[in-house]
C-alpha cells in the first residue's frame, strides 16, 4: 500500500427518483447548477485536489456524464468559426478537466458495492472518493485537508457534518472517540477539527444515534477497504453499505489504520435533495461573477414582495 493519493472515484450510478419526472431521461447529476452540470463541480473539486485520474462508476442512462467530458469537434469549430471565444473556452475546459474513466456498476448494490467495483482501476494504493451529487464550495479545500492527514496518519479519513438531531437517520453517524471525555484529535491547529471514530451507524434512529456528526460524500480510503466490502453482507436497505465497511476499519486500527473524521463546517450542497438544490443555484448565482449583482438584487426585490408569513 502506498499512501499517495492519485486517484478518485465518484459513484454516479443512482436513479435520481427524487427528482422524477426531470431525471426520467437526463441524470441527475447532469441538472443544471447556475451555468454548468453539477457533476463538473465535483470533478473541478477533485482536479484542485491534485487528483487528475477519475473513475465514475456509473449505471443505464448516464452516457450524457461521458458525453459532457468528451470532446465535440462540432460544436467548438462552430464556436470557433463566430468567434465566441468564452463559450468555446468554457466547452473545452470541461473536457480537459481531467483523464476520466467509465465503468458500470451492474447491479445496483448500494454505495459499498460501487466502492468495490473499482478496485481495479485502483489497486492496492489509497484513493479518495466524492459523491457525485454532493457539491463542497470550498475549491478543494476540505479535501486537500482530508489528503494531508491521510498522509500525516495512514488512516482512512471522511468528512462529517453536524446536523440537527431530526435529520440523522437520513445519514450515516459517526461515534467520535474519547480520551477522558474529551475527542481523541487527531490534527491539532488544522484547518478543520479531526477526531478519531470509534464507530459508524447507518441510518439510526435519533434516540440511538452515538453523535450529531454525519458523514457526508467526502473519504480518502485505505485499499483495505476492498477486502473489508468483498465480505460485507447486505445491510440496511438490502445493499453493501460503505459505512459497515468503515465500521470494521474504525473497529481494528491497529490492522487498518483506523478511520478519522474531519468535521466541515463549509458550504456543502446535496443536489438530490430538491431544496439544497435550490439553494444551490442561489447561492452560487450570488456568487458567480458575471451575473451574481442581479441576481443579487432580484432576490432582494423579490423578497421584498413576499407575503409577511409570520
Amino acid at each position: 500500500m502506498t499512501s499517495q493519493v492519485t486517484k478518485a472515484v465518484i459513484p454516479a450510478a443512482g436513479l435520481g427518483t427524487r427528482f422524477l419526472p426531470a431525471t426520467k431521461a437526463i441524470p441527475k447529476e447532469m441538472l443544471p447548477v447556475v451555468d454548468r452540470p453539477a457533476i463538473q463541480y465535483v470533478v473541478e473539486e477533485a482536479v484542485n485536489a491534485n487528483l487528475r485520474d477519475l473513475l465514475m462508476v456509473t449505471g443505464r442512462n448516464k452516457t450524457p456524464l461521458e458525453n459532457h467530458f468528451d470532446r465535440v469537434p462540432a460544436l467548438e469549430t462552430a464556436l470557433k468559426q463566430r468567434g465566441d471565444d468564452a463559450r468555446l473556452n468554457a466547452v473545452r475546459h470541461a473536457s480537459d478537466l481531467a483523464d476520466v474513466h467509465y465503468l458500470r456498476q451492474g447491479d445496483p448494490l448500494g454505495l459499498g458495492h460501487a466502492v468495490l467495483r473499482a478496485h481495479q482501476h485502483v489497486g492496492d494504493n489509497s484513493f479518495a472518493v466524492l459523491l457525485g451529487d454532493d457539491i463542497i464550495d470550498d475549491d478543494g479545500e476540505l479535501l486537500r485537508e482530508m489528503l494531508e492527514i491521510h498522509a500525516k496518519t495512514g488512516a482512512s479519513v471522511i468528512a462529517v457534518q453536524e446536523v440537527p438531531e431530526e435529520q440523522v437517520s437520513s445519514y450515516g453517524v459517526v461515534a467520535p472517540s474519547k480520551v477522558n471525555g474529551e475527542f481523541e484529535t487527531a490534527n491539532e491547529g488544522d484547518a478543520w477539527p479531526a477526531v478519531w471514530v470509534d464507530a459508524l451507524v447507518e441510518k439510526p434512529a435519533p434516540e440511538l444515534a452515538p453523535s450529531n456528526y454525519a458523514i457526508i460524500g467526502r473519504y480518502v480510503l485505505r485499499p483495505e477497504v476492498f477486502e473489508v466490502l468483498k465480505r460485507t453482507a447486505p445491510g440496511r436497505g438490502g445493499e453493501i453499505q460503505l459505512t459497515d465497511a468503515l465500521q470494521e476499519l474504525a473497529a481494528r486500527r491497529e490492522d487498518f489504520g483506523g478511520v478519522i473524521a474531519v468535521i466541515f463546517r463549509g458550504r456543502r450542497y446535496d443536489t438530490g435533495n430538491k431544496l439544497d438544490y435550490l439553494k444551490a443555484n442561489i447561492e452560487l448565482a450570488v456568487a458567480h461573477p458575471e451575473i451574481g449583482e442581479q441576481v443579487s438584487e432580484w432576490i432582494q426585490e423579490y423578497v421584498r414582495t413576499l407575503p409577511n408569513t409570520r
